[in-house]
């Protein structure tokens, strides 16, 4: 993209985060390519668009799948080190979040941490990219150790039992 500023033309840089058109191209044909066990994620092959770029009709749980696993494979090579720390942060903390066991001691390290993580992605990312959902992540910790195991709380369960009906 380019500005004009008396009546010179100056580039605008891309933004560290931004991936060029190539690469993006190559993460859409590689999530086209994926297969997931059954039961373990919803076939994320068949809601990647290649020709627009973009990724139509994840579920819940396909965005938490994303977040854990994906986003740690699929950018790891792709974006600049201090990036690529902030997201396997957010991808670590959703984990542990949603781990079977919990250990209290680390659920309160968790709590303090996430927002020095929340803090890294606010210096990477516009201001736009955030509203309330990710200050949301602040108070997690605190529902884990009060209500147990989310697990036990999720919705996904009945959220593939709509894909089910559906089909």
């Amino acid at each position: 993209m380019e500005l004009v500023c008396d009546g010179s033309r100056v580039a605008k840089p891309r933004a560290s985060f931004v991936l060029e058109k190539n690469t993006q191209l190559l993460v859409y044909k590689w999530l086209k390519s994926l297969c997931f066990l059954d039961g373990h994620a919803s076939n994320i092959s068949r809601l990647v668009n290649t020709e627009e770029g973009k990724l139509y009709g994840m579920k819940s749980y396909d965005c938490h799948v994303f977040m854990q696993t994906l986003i740690l494979l699929t950018f790891r090579d792709l974006l600049p080190k201090g990036i690529w720390d902030a997201l396997t942060e957010i991808s670590h903390f959703f984990r542990d979040i949603g781990s079977s066991k919990l250990n209290v001691d680390h659920i309160e390290r968790l709590e303090m941490n996430i927002v020095e993580t929340i803090c890294k992605l606010e210096m990477i990312f516009p201001p736009l990219f955030f509203d309330s959902m990710e200050h949301l992540l602040v108070h997690l910790p605190f529902e884990v150790k009060v209500g147990g195991p989310v697990q036990y709380r999720w919705m996904y369960p009945f959220e593939m039992l709509d894909i089910t009906v559906a089909m």
